[in-house]
């Protein structure tokens, strides 16, 4: 219980601080119960392979001054995996199970179609260096070949795109966490947090925000949470069908 209320604490500023710093390094323009039920991607092409290959790809963040500190996505061919992350003066790391939908999948393949990443020993550092917004590190392993490029800031079209897709995919991750811990711990943050995942879809933030319905619809119906914040799970719903 301690562990979990240590993780609510500046919830709110906290996540804002979070989409933001995360946002500047992919220069874009785990766990309490899961509620929602992520889409299933179908299988996918990825780099030239069939949807048969053990292929694995991974994605890492890290930064010790921010308040997320660390972040590792590891995931198979169809968007199956875990993200797992650290936050500044915790000293366990959290796990959470994660998968892609098909959008954002078919966003990522695209991304790594695009490297041809095993095939390539292109340097995607770019001149300038900023190290101060954390470094970056993308990864593929298929059977014995194996490859992690490093940078901090890229130039590469299809680079940023697929560190940028998983930011997203993080961010989206550890909101669901957050939730579920505010849930079952602190409801009284729900409204803030629907306030977040507002301020989210409307830059564009999330992997894909479908995934999040199921959630919204429980957390519509949930006499726990404050009525204000059931509201505002409403509305966010309608939004997203809207959009879809």
């Amino acid at each position: 219980m301690s562990k979990q209320k240590s993780l609510l604490q500046g919830l709110p500023a906290a996540l804002l601080c979070l989409s933001a710093a995360i946002s500047i390094y992919a220069q874009s323009s785990g766990g309490g119960k899961h509620n929602s039920r992520p889409q299933q991607a179908a299988p996918t092409t990825v780099d030239g392979e069939s949807k048969t290959d053990a292929v694995k790809y991974s994605y890492e963040f890290s930064q010790p001054k921010f308040y997320v500190k660390h972040i590792v996505i590891e995931h198979d061919a169809n968007g199956r995996g875990t993200v797992t992350f650290e936050r500044l003066n915790e000293d366990t790391p959290v796990t959470e199970p994660l998968q892609l939908s098909a959008d954002a999948l078919g966003r990522i393949s695209a991304a790594w179609q695009g490297l041809r990443f095993l095939e390539s020993d292109t340097n995607y550092q770019a001149d300038k260096q900023f190290p101060h917004l954390g470094t970056m590190k993308i990864g593929m392993e298929r059977g014995e070949r194996k490859r992690v490029a490093e940078f901090n800031w890229t130039n590469n079209r299809a680079a940023e795109t697929l560190v940028n897709e998983y930011r997203k995919a993080a961010d989206q991750a550890i909101l669901i966490f957050d939730i579920a811990i505010a849930r079952e711990n602190q409801p009284l943050n729900a409204p803030k947090l629907m306030e977040v995942i507002e301020s989210m879809l409307k830059r564009d933030a999330l992997s894909d925000p479908r995934q999040l319905l199921k959630l919204l619809h429980d957390l519509s119906t949930d006499e726990h949470v404050p009525l204000i914040a059931r509201n505002h799970a409403l509305r966010l719903i309608k939004n997203i069908e809207k959009n879809k």
